[in-house]
């Protein structure tokens, strides 16, 4: 008896499989892998791949491995792999989304106690912009709050929930009032980047030049430490122990995580990351980076052990912070997202 075609495209083209997708999540446009069995390539080309029913671009294909890039459409949903004798299984994949977009933030965004999220528009070095600083709701409103900062850089909350902005452009310290009213709180502070509040009210700020500031309640201002300069910012987080966490971008792809000891001591704490820029600590005690490890970009997870891996995919990201709600507010170049991560920040104050 003669073989029916399907039984034979069954033969040629046996049924791909999906066993595991690295990382789990992405930004849209991020690239993710899959790895199985019978994931091509087939003899006109690469399987088809669909990411919540939309199709995706596949940017490798070999028989055990798939790498592809998650279209800009895509929220979160499955992933399944087609070729002529069917379908794969499929595979969640959770996928950012985008909040509002029109900004230019060069760091993490900062989130109040009640989820409101806040970044900047920060402008080429010594241009104005007409807002300086966003804020924006949970369900992606997103409405002008603070204008009048050049260059208006590092984000971050005080223990009394006030918000604080470095300008880059004038060394400068600003607090904002709930109106959105600024007043210089510091001066003086180089190429002033980023900033963190550790649970005694120190504020630190990162002198992209070389310095890390440290200013007291009372507006005492110290030489914390010093470290390499960086070409494009400093970005800081600080844990319950009271040590900094610094990113400080360079040109290579082996840059470093530097830890800050209640003394000023720094060393370097983890080391292998490409351009890390914005970072936040967990409550686990993992360190949070939007970095590129081993030739690919997103948020990386290193953990207290030095075990570094990507949990999320996603280009031109520059920052990251916890939301109390649960969810985890990513910053590229140009806009801001959220995603459920399964991840609880770390809570100072």
């Amino acid at each position: 008896m003669a073989r029916s075609r399907a039984q034979s495209a069954a033969e040629v083209f046996p049924d791909p499989r999906i066993d595991d997708i690295v990382p789990s999540a992405a930004l849209p446009l991020g690239e993710v892998e899959l790895i199985g069995a019978h994931l091509g390539p087939l003899a006109f080309g690469p399987p088809a791949v669909l990411v919540d029913g939309h199709p995706a671009h596949v940017l490798l294909s070999r028989p055990t491995r798939l790498a592809l890039r998650v279209p800009e459409e895509a929220t979160t949903g499955l992933i399944e792999v087609r070729s002529p004798s069917g379908a794969s299984n499929s595979v969640p994949l959770r996928v950012a989304r985008e909040l509002t977009a029109g900004l230019h933030p060069v760091t993490s965004p900062a989130v109040s106690r009640s989820g409101m999220i806040y970044a900047t528009i920060s402008g080429p070095r010594g241009k104005q912009t007409p807002v300086s600083i966003v804020r924006v709701s949970p369900d992606g409103r997103g409405t002008p709050f603070v204008t009048g900062i050049l260059n208006a850089t590092g984000l971050a909350f005080n223990p009394d929930g006030d918000l604080f902005v470095t300008s880059r452009a004038e060394g400068n310290v600003y607090r904002i009032d709930p109106s959105g009213e600024s007043t210089v709180y510091a001066e003086g502070m180089g190429v002033a980047t980023g900033a963190a509040f550790d649970a005694e009210g120190n504020l630190f700020v990162g002198d992209r030049s070389g310095t890390i500031f440290k200013i007291d309640p009372q507006r005492k201002i110290f030489v914390y430490a010093t470290l390499e300069p960086s070409v494009a910012a400093y970005h800081l987080a600080v844990n319950a122990e009271g040590t900094l966490f610094v990113t400080a971008p360079a040109l290579n792809s082996n840059d470093a995580v530097w830890a800050i000891d209640t003394h000023g001591q720094a060393e370097v704490w983890y080391r292998g990351l490409g351009r890390p820029q914005g970072l936040a600590l967990s409550k686990d005690g993992d360190v949070y980076v939007t970095a590129c490890l081993h030739g690919r970009r997103g948020l990386v997870r290193i953990t207290s052990a030095g075990d570094a891996s990507l949990v999320l995919a996603g280009p031109n990201l520059v920052g990251v912070a916890f939301s109390p709600l649960g969810t985890t507010v990513l910053a590229t170049s140009e806009a801001v997202f959220d995603v459920d991560l399964g991840v609880e920040g770390m809570t100072l104050f």
